[in-house]
């Protein structure tokens, strides 16, 4: 039963050593705390492949969690995201020798794990909240930055407002069912499978709380103002692992809980349709990058939607592939402009001239990661949308979302190009780049190399990622 939970028990005992240790180092060496962080993570994720790898799905914990390979590999996923933000946060000036912000990462990783596990309405809660709590105070972590203290004002706003509406509906769920095992709300709803305005509605509460979680429109307007205010590898994080539990949570809820009423994939659609349109048209006139990768953030949603819209094994393995490499590629964005922004101080994308000659394995870096977000091959990005695209495919019904998602594929190609434009061909003032380098330390060189060899192994060698996702779709039929 313990192996059910074997990696948040590792990522605990990691903590607890965290917290005894990192108080005896000096505050010039409290940077290890990053190795340190790092290494444990690894650690889990072995143990947890070689040790506590699931067989048949199995309810544990009195049927609080679900022992099975669909939470097993997005654990997986969450934790090697972990990793990578911890190494972005070692030469953040403001979070790299801070032990608590490790432990708040540490926090919230379990946290993202219980939720991809959860069976029951209160075990899903609070594996929500318990991952919500520590990004609020991740995104505001600067005090004495505006920016960074706004936007944990923000999302701590939005967050606890979107929360309260969700956990209404779980509480309509269980008021309608007498039970708050998900396994059993599906045949507690009664035998009437046409969608009623009582249905409707539940659902209608659950989307707030979490559309919010994966920046569905219209629960995005916290996106861009967070991402840009919070410290660059929290954004990074958030736009990724965050946005994979919520996911994680809207597969397991809505394919268990409401398998005979059809019509919620008809609402879904809608939502995809309009959250990848407005993400793109609104990333269009952006100026800084951040807010771009925001808004890019919220397109990607949609695209993912679309595969759980499909409503097929095939449209799960697809959201769950699509969210892989999903993390690699943006987590590799994200890195790239915490490790510009450390020597250059500026997030504008106009800065961003010259790159190519100031650092030029950071400038192919940036043309790996924004090519795979355009969907463009050899890219993870490509193969991604490919097998989401086909999923939906599947179904005539779906062919104008399809449609929909292509299009919107050839706006966001234009954005991520005029980035790539300003890097490769656009000159920095004086035309002087080799007098200003970007130089890489090794906790950056470190992650951006796994990162990008990652994004190009998913588009190259997708075989076996894609028999892991489909594996774990399979435990949700």
């Amino acid at each position: 039963m313990l192996l059910a939970i074997l990696p948040e028990l590792l990522l605990l005992t990691l903590a607890v050593i965290l917290l005894v240790v990192e108080p005896f180092w000096k505050v010039e060496d409290r940077r290890k705390a990053g190795w340190l962080t790092f290494g444990g993570l690894l650690a889990t994720m072995a143990i947890s492949l070689l040790f506590g790898r699931p067989g048949d799905p199995q309810a544990v914990f009195g049927g609080m969690l679900r022992f099975d390979w669909f939470g097993f590999f997005f654990k997986m996923i969450f934790i090697f995201g972990a990793a990578a933000t911890s190494l972005f946060m070692m030469d953040h000036e403001k979070l790299g020798r801070r032990g608590e912000s490790y432990l708040l990462l540490l926090a919230t990783t379990m946290g993202m794990g219980l939720m991809a596990s959860s069976a029951d309405l209160v075990m899903l809660y609070l594996a929500i909240e318990t991952t919500s709590i520590p990004l609020y105070v991740l995104a505001g972590f600067m005090l004495d930055d505006k920016a960074s203290t706004e936007a944990g004002f923000k999302y701590l706003l939005f967050g606890a407002l979107t929360s309260a509406v969700m956990l209404y509906g779980f509480s309509l769920l269980f008021g309608f069912t007498g039970t708050t095992d998900l396994y059993k709300l599906a045949d507690n709803l009664g035998p009437d499978r046409n969608m009623s305005l009582m249905v409707f509605g539940v659902i209608f509460l659950l989307l707030v709380g979490l559309g919010f979680k994966v920046s569905a429109v219209p629960f995005h307007f916290w996106a861009p103002d967070v991402y840009q205010g919070a410290p660059t590898p929290v954004a990074g994080f958030l736009s990724t692992a965050s946005k994979a539990a919520g996911f994680a949570v809207l597969l397991r809820l809505f394919i268990e809980v409401f398998p005979g009423f059809a019509d919620w994939t008809t609402i879904l659609a809608v939502l995809a349709a309009i959250t990848m349109t407005v993400g793109n048209l609104l990333a269009l006139p952006q100026t800084n990058i951040k807010r771009l990768l925001a808004y890019s953030s919220i397109a990607h949603a949609g695209y993912a939607m679309i595969g759980l819209v499909a409503f097929s094994d095939l449209g799960a393995a697809s959201v769950i592939f699509y969210l892989v490499a999903y993390v690699a590629t943006n987590l590799l964005a994200f890195g790239i402009v915490m490790a510009f922004s450390r020597i250059a101080g500026s997030d504008e994308i106009k800065d961003y001239a010259g790159l190519s000659r100031r650092a030029p394995w950071l400038g192919i870096a940036m043309l790996v990661a924004f090519l795979s977000l355009a969907g463009m091959p050899p890219f993870g990005g490509f193969v991604a949308k490919v097998i989401v695209f086909a999923a939906a495919v599947q179904n005539p019904a779906l062919i104008w979302l399809v449609i929909v998602g292509i299009l919107n594929s050839i706006v966001g190609v234009y954005y991520y190009l005029n980035v790539l434009k300003y890097v490769y061909l656009y000159r920095m003032d004086g035309e002087n780049e080799e007098a200003h380098p970007i130089a890489l330390t090794r906790p950056y060189t470190i992650a951006l190399l796994v990162l990008g060899f990652a994004v190009i192994l998913l588009g190259t060698a997708f075989g076996p990622w894609f028999d892991w996702s489909t594996l774990g779709a399979l435990n949700l039929f």
